[in-house]
């Protein structure tokens, strides 16, 4: 398809995803009936021709004006103009002349020219609201797109292509309706170094909206041979196409295990993380979300990730420039450290504990949320040697800083690593109550103790009781020692004398 003629075509994408933006043309409701009774072979065809009453003199004003002027064209151009009512218009005056007493354009009507600007302008609906899509539905359009797919014309092909890609991106139901169709077959033969770039572009977007869904997930069936698609194109050297590839690939890792197994079973696992450290912001991330989608699954799928050497890259993704990249990366982290010491000790031989602490400590609050995840999975999930660590490596006194947040989840989350540190390490529990005092961390410890949160109000006495209050309790009173006995000396006893 030229390249114009996309260009102006482009907002007509349907796209349901966060990470997608969406590109979305309105049109209304369009009723599209071309309907042929056939009697029997030895009785002429007959068109569905309206009622006397059924056109008035405006309507044969309309025929003939387009009769005579030999406006097919104009009205397949008028079909996919930007107003619903003009698009209605032009339709209507479609099925106008096919109705026609006499010479109706059929052969005309058939020609690949008229189907494309059809599917255009149905493509265009379907691009619309719920609704919308589903009244393209509703009158039948799937199995018509899926025959046009074996059309011999190149643009008709595309075009149907782009409409199928709208129906699927409104949800599972009509991404499922359209399987039982028969898309797969007809659309996946498009996977060929012989169809042009645009093309293979609106099939890589395909082949994300039947990925993107997961209420319910697509078949298994229909996984395996998404992802033998996924395969053959994640080298090309189209951008685009890359990237929506691993996004793809991003929507299965974050289904069924089921799912995520196929995705490692295909190979592809290495690449993804090789995508990690991409040039191009749009590639690295899908990358960083498809290959953290896979270790937030099972300590054996994590592994796998991490033998494969992910961890390798994230010295420069940890001091990424951009922030949302950092965020993503310590997302990853944190469901690393969520898993077995194994693990967490692959992350500190990566030398990514001061890098983490540094995120904590510098970084934008939403990125710094993210590390409170990663250094408190660790204090949960880490060996003793692994906590000490944490500790000398200076988390306490940001960890304490996050406490001064109007979050209610992140200061949860950083009560629990606090009050973990302190229990796993018995033998350090005076340097480390000294650094949360010396840091400011115990006088809002024992301010959020009045929190309106019952857990947070909890967590916070549970530290101050355990670990602070004795302190507390011994100051009033102190002995002092002379040359042969201690006098004990009561701060609180008021000076005046005592009267009896």
């Amino acid at each position: 398809m030229e390249a114009g003629m996309r260009g102006n075509r482009i907002q007509a994408y349907k796209h349901k995803g966060k990470d997608k933006q969406e590109l979305r043309r309105r049109r209304a409701d369009v009723k599209i009936e071309l309907r042929k009774n056939k009697r029997s072979e030895e009785i002429a065809k007959r068109r569905n021709a309206p009622l006397d009453d059924d056109i008035d003199e405006e309507d044969d004003r309309v025929i003939e004006d387009y009769a005579t002027n030999v406006v097919i064209a104009h009205v397949a151009q008028r079909a996919k103009d930007p107003d619903p009512k003009i698009q209605l218009e032009a339709v209507q005056a479609i099925r106008k002349l096919l109705s026609k007493d006499k010479a109706p354009p059929i052969d005309y009507i058939v020609e690949p020219g008229l189907q494309f600007e059809a599917a255009w302008a149905l493509t265009n609906i379907a691009s619309g609201t719920s609704a919308q899509t589903r009244a393209v539905v509703h009158f039948g359009a799937v199995p018509r797109f899926i025959a046009l797919l074996n059309s011999s014309n190149h643009d008709v092909c595309e075009q149907a292509v782009w409409a199928l890609g709208n129906i699927i991106g409104d949800g599972a139901e009509l991404r499922d309706y359209v399987l039982s169709q028969g898309l797969l077959r007809p659309l996946l033969k498009f996977v060929s170094p012989n169809v042009s770039l645009s093309f293979l572009r609106n099939v890589a977007w395909v082949l994300v909206n039947l990925c993107r869904s997961k209420e319910p997930s697509p078949p298994l069936e229909t996984v395996v041979q998404v992802l033998n698609a996924l395969i053959a194109l994640i080298h090309h050297n189209d951008l685009d196409i890359l990237v929506d590839c691993v996004w793809a690939l991003s929507y299965l890792t974050d289904g069924s295990k089921q799912q995520v197994q196929a995705v490692i079973n295909t190979s592809i696992v290495p690449t993804l993380i090789e995508f990690m450290s991409a040039k191009e912001i749009k590639l690295q991330t899908a990358a960083l979300r498809a290959v953290g989608n896979i270790v937030t699954g099972t300590d054996q799928h994590t592994q796998i990730v991490l033998d494969n050497g992910a961890l390798n890259h994230f010295r420069n993704l940890l001091t990424h420039d951009k922030e949302k990249v950092k965020k993503e990366a310590l997302w990853f982290i944190s469901n690393v450290t969520a898993g077995v010491p194994k693990q967490i000790q692959m992350v500190i031989e990566a030398g990514l504990i001061p890098l983490m602490i540094n995120c904590l400590a510098t970084a934008g609050f939403y990125t710094r949320k993210e590390a409170v995840w990663a250094v408190t999975n660790l204090a949960i999930n880490g060996a003793t040697e692994h906590i000490s660590l944490l500790v000398g490596e200076g988390v306490i006194p940001p960890l304490c800083e996050m406490l001064t947040f109007d979050d209610v989840q992140c200061i949860h989350i950083v009560l629990d690593g606090i009050l973990n540190i302190l229990k796993a390490l018995p033998n350090e529990i005076g340097k480390i109550t000294i650094i949360i005092e010396e840091c400011g961390g115990l006088t809002t410890i024992e301010q959020l103790q009045g929190n309106e949160n019952p857990n947070i109000s909890k967590l916070s006495s549970d530290i101050v009781e355990k670990y602070f209050m004795a302190e507390n309790e011994i100051q009033d009173v102190q002995p002092e020692k002379t040359e042969k006995q201690y006098n004990f000396v009561v701060d609180n006893i008021p000076k005046s004398k005592f009267n009896f």
